[in-house]
């Protein structure tokens, strides 16, 4: 089954890529295949496994999914999933509710789309994909008259969860959001018990964010199947600053990391 939410009017082409909205199930499959090789084969999150290689679970039918595709394969090297409100009231809540207490965010929830799972090929991270995947977030907000995006950022946690408290201390002094949209995680890390002192460099992924406007809203969550540490990250879409919104509404060719 494929959400009902907005469809993108039309993809967004960079180079040999293209970004859009899967439309049938063999492409949904695709998009889950490539999220199995990049969090179980590659970063060894424990997930069910299926004779299918595939990544999925019971949020996967209720949202949409963004594909860059190469064209010169066919092949999908990035991904995103993207879950409306409305959507989310069909399955009675938000993935990142599984992770956080959002309830201090109850009253944006109508005006929020979520998104999650984002992952690129290994061999085509050198910004391009991250661009494109961005472009057609940015487009897909915008159709969906969306005010917020919303989701959980990953930081693995292979050295025990230190580099991820040392990120959090960091993050913490400049980027939290308002008290009043402060989330509060179900299954803490245990920031005390770790060393965060050290020079933990941001990923690229979430310093994207961080320089789009978004806030961290509070302390990370571990989650121990993917074995992370996971941020909520809230980007109101009026923060984003006109730098950004030519480099997401326009299809910029430059890096987002």
């Amino acid at each position: 089954m494929l959400s009902s939410a907005l469809q993108i009017a039309a993809p967004v082409h960079h180079d040999r890529l293209t970004v859009n909205l899967a439309r049938t199930e063999e492409e949904i499959r695709e998009a889950q295949r490539l999220r199995y090789k990049v969090f179980a084969e590659e970063m060894g999150a424990r997930l069910p496994k299926n004779a299918e290689g595939l990544d999925r679970d019971i949020f996967d039918p209720y949202c949409d999914h963004l594909l860059v595709r190469d064209s010169a394969s066919g092949e999908v090297v990035g991904t995103y999933r993207l879950l409306t409100a409305r959507q989310a009231r069909k399955i009675g809540s938000f993935y990142s509710a599984q992770e956080f207490d959002l309830t201090r965010l109850g009253h944006l929830f109508d005006n929020v789309v979520e998104i999650g799972r984002s992952c690129v090929h290994p061999d085509f991270r050198s910004g391009g994909v991250i661009a494109l995947l961005w472009s057609g977030l940015a487009r897909y907000a915008s159709e969906n008259k969306a005010e917020y995006l919303m989701g959980c950022a990953s930081i693995g946690m292979a050295d025990g969860g230190h580099l991820a408290a040392s990120l959090y201390r960091k993050l913490e002094a400049k980027n939290l959001s308002p008290v009043e949209w402060r989330v509060f995680p179900r299954n803490p890390l245990p920031l005390e018990a770790l060393n965060n002192t050290l020079d933990a460099p941001v990923p690229p992924l979430i310093k994207g964010y961080l320089r789009a406007g978004a806030y961290v809203c509070g302390e990370p969550s571990w989650d121990p199947d993917f074995n992370t540490a996971d941020l909520l990250i809230l980007q109101p879409m009026k923060n984003v600053n006109s730098r950004y919104a030519r480099h997401f509404m326009g299809g910029s060719k430059s890096s987002a990391s």
